[in-house]
């Protein structure tokens, strides 16, 4: 199926899928019916389209997200699946390295890395690509839901991430590399002109 946008519908691979770097334990929510379900939005992409877990915002249509991620990642693009009708949140605004306590006016009050229109009516899972360099040392994310049709009630049904380890990128580069000596640097009197 042919992208349109900035998202595009996944072909189902799970090459890059970044799941098991996700700290699970440490995902929290905030204005969530059930503060606990903000962990079980986020699942292996064998149980993407699982509609018996999900998260709905609670006093209003906004929902705050916060994704702890075990070593610094580089996330190439988030996958959603959202509820339908008017508990689809059109909105999303991406934070990075943010404060786990961040909250509703702390982000107000700062810019998003990244603002999204999200798609409506889609039924199945929804890839938004990041811009790379912005992404590139990641060790959260916060994500914030915002805009239903109602305005009353968001739903978030799952919550994926396609990136890389950036552990790869250290071990390959760990290595010291000592440059050999620069003739320019050597004492004159040493080499035998003074």
């Amino acid at each position: 199926m042919e992208g349109t946008g900035i998202a595009s519908h996944l072909q189902g691979t799970d090459a890059t899928n970044i799941y098991s770097l996700v700290d699970k334990a440490n995902v929290h929510g905030l204005n969530l019916t059930v503060p606990e379900h903000a962990r079980d939005v986020i699942k292996p992409w064998d149980q993407r389209d699982d509609v018996t877990k999900f998260a709905d915002s609670n006093v209003d249509d906004q929902m705050i997200l916060h994704i702890p991620f075990i070593e610094n990642v580089r996330v190439r693009s988030v996958l959603v699946k959202l509820g339908r009708g008017d508990v689809a949140p059109r909105r999303l605004r991406v934070y990075i390295n943010s404060p786990p306590s961040s909250d509703f006016s702390d982000l107000e009050d700062i810019k998003p890395h990244l603002d999204l229109a999200l798609q409506e009516g889609e039924a199945g899972v929804t890839e938004y690509p990041l811009r790379a360099p912005a992404f590139t040392n990641t060790n959260s994310l916060t994500l914030f839901f915002t805009d239903s049709a109602d305005g009353d009630q968001s739903r978030v049904y799952y919550l994926g991430f396609k990136g890389v380890t950036n552990a790869a990128k250290k071990e390959q580069g760990s290595e010291i590399q000592t440059p050999a000596a620069n003739t320019g640097d050597a004492d004159l009197g040493q080499i035998g002109f003074m």
